[in-house]
């Protein structure tokens, strides 16, 4: 039966104290509301509708996904009443999965439980156990039988005894849910149409309501302020780290890595602590990640290191690398095998040839390096003028001495040697010699350069 998804995101969330919307705060740097809807994403859904209301257009623009229907809940009266705005959407033949916007952690292999065990004629309900169930919905069942949820405003102290408490994530046939969403009342203790109250009609009308519940409790608990916004980070943080452990990666220590992405690993990943993936990462095999690295969707090959305090952003590394510590690989570097950068380089749009080097304090930007290069210690490549860009182009086996500065646009010939100090400013040819040590020239009425068209 074809599955549409319901992802109730109206709240404004008070209690997170901000004028962002409480569902685009973010876990692992994704907004709390992109990890539901890609875990519904993941079920291969027919459609998918977003029940919102406060700060509707922010979370639309921040959103920004053509497969989402969005549905405007104008006065908040409730879940009852939310998830009824969605309806008009679904087809009656349709299975209806409800789910909550500042609910992050839910996995998928939960839902598709949930999913399997829904009764041709019923509602499948996600429950949990809880030790400390206050504030919650409570389960009551009569001789094992769910019949019906009490919310805790309105529960008697007996049923507030109860730790079985309702997690609000349920699925059910689109027609039974039209029919008893029509009939709800908010005569309650908050005066709103709760959707809980359709497990007593669905009992009551001799339907089943058949309950799972999910790995852990985690996973199914929401964000209502910045505490637990936190505690649900960790508990992510948990879960990945756990992950790459699974598929081989050494951990330092579990609990100082932080995924804000998605990363790929290779065999025998040794990987130290208060290390940071974004984006999308791939890395070889026998890669080995020092502490206190950033890398940002970036490329790292079989047996190279990446030594502490380094960054890479848009960057490849290849095989039998190098990389700091203390370097920068901006957007658009890539190191070819067998090369290697110390600390303090720093590249950016620079391919560095197969078995090159810049061992120290370094800026290699716009540049072009051949194989068997090194660059000495202070070299600079001066690619801006101060309003456009050139490039550098280093050939096989090129030496440049400590300190110099090669001034763009320059071709640097093979097995050229430039002498410490030089600032240089022409092409060198093959196998010649640079040394470019000159007196200070002052020149009056320097007119800089324009724009090119």
């Amino acid at each position: 039966m074809a599955l549409s998804v319901v992802i109730l995101a109206a709240g404004k969330g008070t209690r997170m104290r901000s004028s962002l919307p409480k569902v685009l705060h973010p876990i692992a740097h994704k907004p709390m509301v992109q990890h539901v809807i890609d875990a519904a994403k993941a079920l291969h859904a027919e459609s998918l509708n977003v029940v919102y209301g406060f700060a509707g257009e922010q979370l639309i623009t921040a959103i920004d996904d053509p497969n989402v229907q969005w549905v405007m809940q104008s006065e908040q009266l409730g879940t009852g009443h939310a998830v009824k705005q969605a309806m008009g959407n679904i087809k009656d033949d349709n299975d209806v999965l409800v789910l909550y916007a500042d609910v992050p952690l839910i996995g998928v292999d939960t839902l598709q439980n949930l999913i399997d065990i829904k009764p041709t004629n019923g509602i499948g309900l996600l429950t949990v156990n809880l030790e400390q169930p206050a504030g919650y919905g409570r389960i009551l069942r009569d001789r094992g039988t769910i019949v019906g949820i009490r919310e805790h405003k309105d529960a008697t102290e007996d049923e507030r005894t109860v730790k079985e408490v309702n997690t609000g994530i349920l699925i059910a046939n689109a027609r039974q849910l039209k029919g008893w969403l029509e009939n709800l009342s908010n005569d309650n203790a908050s005066g709103e149409y709760y959707l809980t109250d359709i497990i007593a009609m669905c009992h009551n009308e001799q339907n089943q309501i058949i309950s799972a519940q999910p790995a852990t409790a985690l996973e199914v608990e929401g964000a209502n302020n910045r505490i637990q916004l936190a505690t649900l980070e960790r508990e992510y943080q948990r879960i990945q780290a756990q992950q790459l452990m699974l598929k081989g990666a050494t951990l330092r220590d579990p609990a100082r890595i932080d995924i804000r992405g998605e990363i790929s690993i290779g065999e025998d990943i040794v990987i130290d602590v208060n290390v940071i993936i974004e984006g999308k990462v791939k890395l070889g095999n026998n890669v080995t990640i020092g502490a206190n690295c950033i890398i940002k969707n970036s490329q790292i090959g079989n047996n190279a290191v990446i030594k502490p305090n380094s960054i890479l952003e848009e960057a490849v590394v290849g095989d039998n690398c190098s990389v700091g510590p203390f370097a920068r690989l901006r957007p658009g570097s890539e190191m070819l095998e067998h090369s290697a950068v110390g600390n303090f380089v720093e590249m950016k749009k620079t391919t560095l040839g197969i078995g090159s080097k810049a061992g120290h304090l370094t800026y290699l930007g716009d540049t072009l390096i051949g194989e068997r290069v090194n660059i000495g210690a202070g070299t600079i490549t001066c690619n801006y003028d101060g309003v456009n860009k050139s490039k550098t182009v280093i050939g096989d086996g090129a030496f440049i001495g400590s300190n110099s500065s090669l001034v763009a646009p320059i071709h640097i010939g093979k097995d050229v040697t430039v002498g410490a100090g030089s600032t240089i400013t022409k092409t060198i040819n093959e196998n010649e010699l640079a040394v470019a040590r000159g007196k200070q020239i002052n020149i009056k009425g320097w007119q800089r350069p324009i724009k090119k068209k």
